[in-house]
């Protein structure tokens, strides 16, 4: 848009001179000031006149915009794509063969597979939204990234040791000790067959398909691996670290006698200061039980969500749904309790990378996506953790 210059050369007003006694000096001063406000006045018109030009061709511009981006294939927007999504989508539909140049030398090469192109930041967005649902670890733990293949974290192993002492006593030397805590960082991967026709179509939006069926595939996979995951080619899960106190039910396969006063003791155990802080972790059927759960005043220790975007809570800690957490049952651990932003590390290696291959599958008419991700997960602080646990003792 031309900058609209928004400075005009005013009339300059004559100086004031003295006159002689039959001059009359306030009436030439009113005569200038009027010319000074039919020159502003002016001014201000044609200013106004302008504008209201200017205005009208951005108008008209962005309705044409409006009515390029309602074209059946834009998406519905009139912002042009950058070239690395632009390329990417061209990728995943007809292949490198069938790209420009510029948008070939803007795929970005995964240097852990051959032939396969990293997905750009805006489609790698999309798979982690979708993750987030199937990986429900992923929303109370502390997530980072790391471009090695394993993390190495340091964590106090002993605390320093103090002593009152009299005034002329000897003192008694005391220090902490420290160790290392590794967390590798493994790999998960998938394929994913799409139709050559529907590749061909370009109404249809491929990458939220594909995306969507990614972020299905790995969400299942990593979320079970982060709640009960053994840590063989996986992550440890937060019921298998080592450390973790328990609280028994008093029954080796129900919540207990009464179940409303173990889940306050299982509260009440953790320490306060990762109390403040604490979610409770727990499938779908077990959450129905407890929902149903009143203290001795006849209250609900559940309650709803009262607004949006607030977790229900139990005890007046946030709940977290997790699908792979244990039933009740004999000698299971249907319900963990703790601060999991302290307790659990998930690290992402590689967001997402795929490989397009035209060829297993070209007598089916399909095409095949080979993907993969690299990801680790594991416990750092397991007293910020607590389970309850079906179980007399």
């Amino acid at each position: 848009m031309e900058r609209i210059e928004t400075r005009s050369a005013l009339p300059t007003v004559p100086p004031i001179e003295r006159r002689d006694e039959d001059g009359d000096p306030v009436a030439l001063a009113t005569q200038a000031v009027e010319e000074l406000r039919g020159a502003v006045e002016q001014h201000r018109t044609v200013t106004e006149e302008r504008i209201a030009t200017e205005l009208r061709g951005v108008t008209e511009r962005l309705d044409a915009l409006e009515v390029r981006s309602q074209r059946p294939g834009t998406g519905g927007s009139g912002d042009e794509p950058p070239v690395e999504r632009r390329a990417f989508a061209g990728f995943l539909r007809r292949g490198t063969e069938a790209l420009a140049p510029d948008e070939v030398r803007s795929l970005r090469v995964s240097e852990d597979t051959a032939g396969g192109y990293l997905a750009p930041d805006e489609f790698v967005a999309e798979v982690i939204r979708g993750i987030v649902e199937f990986s429900p670890v992923r929303q109370a733990a502390r997530v980072g990234n790391t471009a090695s293949g394993a993390v190495i974290l340091p964590k106090r192993t002993g605390q320093p040791t103090a002593h009152w002492v009299d005034e002329t006593e000897e003192r008694q030397g005391t220090e902490p000790a420290y160790g290392q805590l590794e967390i590798p960082i493994h790999e998960m991967a998938c394929y994913v067959d799409v139709s050559r026709r529907l590749l061909e179509d370009s109404a249809v939006n491929v990458e939220a398909e594909i995306a969507f069926d990614l972020a299905e595939e790995f969400g299942k996979l990593e979320g079970g691996s982060f709640v009960v995951g053994n840590g063989v080619k996986k992550p440890l899960g937060l019921l298998e670290a080592l450390g973790v106190a328990h609280t028994p039910t008093g029954n080796a396969s129900t919540l207990g006698a009464n179940p409303a006063d173990t889940l306050i003791d299982l509260k009440y155990a953790l320490p306060a200061y990762y109390r403040n802080r604490a979610v409770w972790m727990m499938n779908g059927a077990t959450l129905a039980e407890v929902s149903k759960l009143k203290d001795g005043d006849g209250r609900l220790l559940w309650q709803p969500s009262y607004a949006e975007g607030q977790p229900e809570t139990i005890l007046g800690r946030p709940v977290i749904e997790a699908p792979d957490m244990p039933d009740i049952g004999t000698a299971a651990e249907p319900i963990l309790f703790g601060d999991i932003a302290s307790a659990y590390r998930i690290y992402d290696r590689v967001s997402l990378a795929i490989m397009r291959d035209p060829f297993t599958q070209a007598k089916a008419g399909q095409v095949r996506f080979h993907a993969y991700r690299r990801v680790g997960g594991g416990p750092v602080l397991a007293e910020a953790l607590r389970k309850l646990r079906c179980a007399t003792t």
